[in-house]
């Protein structure tokens, strides 16, 4: 070798047939890790099919019915500004009588709906309000088409709930069309054969009575205070109108209004949503208890709407009622006021609830603490949107607290 030449640093070739030693510690390291990865592998498969037949399973007791072909001379959607097109979803409580436990008020049936609904959702999907229709306000029910294309004739001066009991949803849908300019995109009936087994799916919802109850005629019997309902006692207070409120119809609206509240806020706060067997019963509740429109056709269809929602904060899911006022020659009936044209025009332009709007509504962030609204300010005009300001929480009047216990609400 030159003095010049250094020398190599390659490694010597191994001789053939020499193989590296693994420890035994590290040898068994990998086979933990294998056998994880295979055991992962199997899980993964196991849980997608058996999301896949319960999905198909679920998906196959959806009943849809398509009601496009009965509707006529619908409103244009005014177009708005924002990422999406906003939402308006009618949600009809049927009045079936097949169900044991249903009637415990002793109304006659007749397959009317006790319960409507408007949703609407803005465009970008950052606000909800849920606006209560009354079944007793008289309104001017347009004529409507039956399945078989008949004329169903319209009258004035009817119930509102008359046109799901003439002509089902299709003559409700018409009728607050017709009435409202406001274009329906959706609608959701709810049989109340169904309603049990979802509140119990969710494990109870929470609610609040201002006093004792103790009926043997209804079958009532609930603590005053905060308490949690199991279906049947849920199913009790959502139908009941004489004994949990002395306003009758107004005040299980204004109960409906806060026991939905309260079963948004458990479905999305009370992780509901990360537990598998919740999510599963409760969706084989509903969909042995809903009717949907042909788009909804499917649970893909509904998450995919579900899913819209996930910027939505409960303080902006809002429940109101339409403006109203009894009717003079009957004052067991009811009429809309002049400021419900305000409300309907607010939702075709797609804006927030004006403060005098909002005054009594019940918010899904806290429906059973806070079941009211703080008036405007004088400053605030009455049909604009609140300026967004906090607001320190202020006790309820003496007026707030009387309405809310004939309301069957803690105040």
């Amino acid at each position: 070798m030159d003095d010049d030449q250094s020398p190599s640093t390659e490694r010597p070739a191994p001789r053939p047939g020499r193989r590296r030693r693994i420890s035994p510690e590290r040898r068994s390291r990998r086979t933990v890790w294998r056998v994880v990865l295979i055991t992962q592998l199997c899980l993964a498969l196991l849980t997608a099919g058996t999301v896949a037949v319960a999905y198909d399973r679920l998906d196959s007791g959806l009943d849809v019915q398509d009601i496009e072909d009965q509707l006529m001379d619908r409103p244009e959607k005014k177009e708005v500004e924002g990422p999406q097109e906003p939402l308006n979803i009618l949600v009809l409580g049927t009045d079936d009588r097949g169900c044991e436990g249903c009637g415990i008020d002793g109304e006659a049936g007749g397959g009317g709906s006790d319960t409507t609904l408007l949703i609407h959702v803005s465009a970008d999907r950052k606000e909800a309000y849920g606006v209560s229709l009354p079944r007793d306000a008289l309104v001017t029910r347009p004529d409507c088409m039956a399945e078989d294309g008949s004329t169903i004739p319209g009258a004035e001066l009817a119930m509102f709930n008359t046109a799901f009991a003439e002509g089902g949803a299709a003559c409700t849908v018409q009728t607050l069309e017709q009435l409202t300019g406001v274009l329906i995109d959706h609608y959701v009936t709810v049989d109340f054969n169904g309603f049990v087994d979802m509140v119990d799916a969710v494990g109870g919802v929470e609610v609040c009575l201002p006093k004792e109850v103790a009926d043997p005629k209804t079958k009532i019997y609930l603590d005053a205070g905060t308490q949690v309902l199991d279906g049947e006692d849920a199913l009790k207070y959502v139908r009941e109108r004489s004994v949990l409120s002395a306003n009758s119809d107004i005040g299980r609206m204004k109960r409906q209004q806060a026991f939905i509240a309260s079963m948004v806020n458990k479905v999305v706060s009370a992780g509901t949503l990360t537990r598998p067997d919740r999510v599963y019963s409760f969706l084989k509740a509903a969909t042995g208890s809903l009717t949907l429109d042909a788009e909804l056709d499917s649970l893909g269809s509904l998450a995919d709407l579900a899913l819209q929602f996930r910027q939505t904060g409960l303080s902006d899911i809002k429940f109101i009622s339409v403006p109203f006022e009894a009717y003079e020659p009957d004052p067991n009936r009811l009429v809309w006021t002049d400021e419900a044209d305000k409300l309907w025009t607010r939702i075709k332009r797609d804006k927030p609830l004006s403060s005098t709007l909002k005054e009594g509504s019940i918010n899904a962030a806290d429906p059973v603490g806070g079941t009211a609204t703080p008036s405007a300010s004088p400053s605030e005009a009455p049909d604009e949107p609140s300026t967004g300001a906090t607001k320190e929480p202020q006790a309820p009047t003496e007026e707030e607290q009387a309405e809310a216990l004939a309301n069957g609400l803690c105040a």
